[in-house]
């Protein structure tokens, strides 16, 4: 839930921790750098507030100044985001199966996890003269725009997908798909072939390709993708490394099926 969202939903003044969680929610991937006063803005704090909550929290390090006077996020928000549990063991794990994924494909490689109605890139290497894309590490993307985003809302539960669906989705190309309807096909097709495939969604003349990773009780804890210029041969061809990959990410993490035993989780 987003600060706005508890904003809403509770009356009277915010909390000092709101106050400060209101200021980081700023930035997100089209405002990486802000000023002051942008800064008040988008969080509807006063000028005097916002000046003194940016001090202490570029002293603790959740903000850097940048040599034009604009705010970005600090190290230490990186440093603390890399403690996550889920999204630390499963790039633990992935890190050297990436590696060579991206050196026999020669393709920009993302591991994801989903975030609410997002995915969040835990990893993200980039290869030499790949496509040019706009993933990172840290970035997150809607679900329904990505390779990655699309095998994870395909897999999850029914409740979940219909949420994602009802809500605004943002088109960021003429090639995004945005029709609910739609989507439900594609989605469809996604549990029916566990591959999501995208292409031209956010950034033109790239296509990506998604398939699941799986944990312990099988249960789907994230996704891993290949994304190549559009120009380039067939992504299909890019299938069997890719669900090699993330057949050894889930026998790393301990899936059964992984390990060629039958799923036995109830």
């Amino acid at each position: 839930m987003t600060i706005s969202q508890i904003r809403s939903a509770r009356s009277g003044p915010m909390t000092a921790a709101q106050r400060a969680l209101a200021i980081l929610e700023c930035f997100d991937q089209d405002h990486l750098l802000l000023t002051l006063s942008e800064i008040s803005r988008r969080s509807t704090l006063s000028l005097s507030t916002t000046h003194r909550l940016v001090g202490e929290l570029r002293e603790w390090g959740a903000l850097e100044r940048v040599p034009d006077g604009r705010y970005a996020i600090g190290m230490r928000i990186l440093e603390l985001g890399s403690l996550e549990p889920q999204g630390m063991r499963l790039r633990e794990v992935a890190l050297p199966f990436l590696g060579d994924l991206q050196a026999a494909t020669n393709a920009n490689v993302h591991l994801s996890v989903r975030d609410g109605h997002d995915v969040v890139y835990v990893e993200s290497l980039h290869a030499r003269g790949g496509a040019d894309v706009l993933s990172r590490l840290g970035g997150r993307w809607p679900l329904h725009a990505t390779a990655t985003g699309l095998v994870l809302l395909a897999f999850a539960p029914h409740e979940f997908r219909e949420e994602v669906l009802s809500s605004p989705l943002k088109q960021f190309t003429p090639r995004t798909v945005t029709c609910p309807d739609r989507l439900r096909h594609v989605l469809a097709d996604v549990r029916r072939t566990g591959v999501g495939m995208v292409e031209d969604s956010i950034t033109p003349n790239c296509v990506s390709v998604g398939v699941p990773v799986r944990g312990p009780r099988d249960q789907i804890v994230g996704a891993v993708a290949v994304t190549v210029p559009a120009t380039k041969s067939s992504p299909h061809a890019l299938l069997p490394a890719l669900s090699a990959t993330a057949r050894a990410i889930s026998r790393g993490l301990g899936a059964p099926s992984a390990k060629g035993r039958p799923n036995t989780a109830a």
